[in-house]
């Protein structure tokens, strides 16, 4: 299937499924992968969680902007960290180029599937539960969203066949 945008860019939660979902929607639409949160690993020689521990959850944010920023591929399906969403300047970097689908989970999903959320990695605050956590984003995913996609209750085959589908009808 040729794609209909040059990039399908993959927002939500921790725990969403967007590098899941990403590796076997890349296989579908013969598109090429890219997990920002190795990137960023990369970028920094160290782990998402060793950032936060020693830098701060802020200074990952920052640094996760700039790996965005930084970002320049086409025909390539792109997971992004889940606090990709608070940087303005990311998201209409990743808009700009490509299609951006927020996965959306519900709480309860969510919590099955983190059983680390203190050792993760998380871009949050040390107060902020898995909770707190989706009540402030939720809305910062649907800002940006060109589509959301209901994930709840779905195998990964049936998220990514519902992507499919509507990039081609938003196409």
């Amino acid at each position: 299937m040729p794609p209909i945008f040059s990039n399908i860019v993959l927002i939500g939660m921790p725990g969403a499924g967007k590098s899941t979902i990403g590796v076997l929607l890349a296989k579908q639409t013969a598109l090429g992968f890219v997990d920002t949160d190795l990137l960023i690993q990369s970028a920094a020689g160290r782990s998402l969680q060793a950032i936060v521990d020693r830098e701060g959850y802020l200074a990952l944010r920052q640094l996760e902007e700039q790996v965005l920023l930084g970002l320049s591929v086409n025909k390539h399906v792109i997971a992004t960290g889940g606090s990709a969403v608070y940087s303005e300047r990311a998201m209409a970097h990743l808009k700009a180029n490509g299609l951006v689908i927020y996965l959306d989970v519900d709480l309860a999903t969510l919590s099955a599937r983190i059983d680390n959320l203190g050792t993760r990695g998380l871009a949050k605050r040390p107060d902020q539960t898995l909770a707190d956590l989706l009540h402030e984003r939720t809305a910062l995913y649907q800002r940006y969203a060109d589509l959301t996609i209901p994930c709840t209750g779905l195998s990964h085959e049936q998220v990514c066949e519902r992507i499919i589908i509507a990039a081609i009808t938003k196409g």
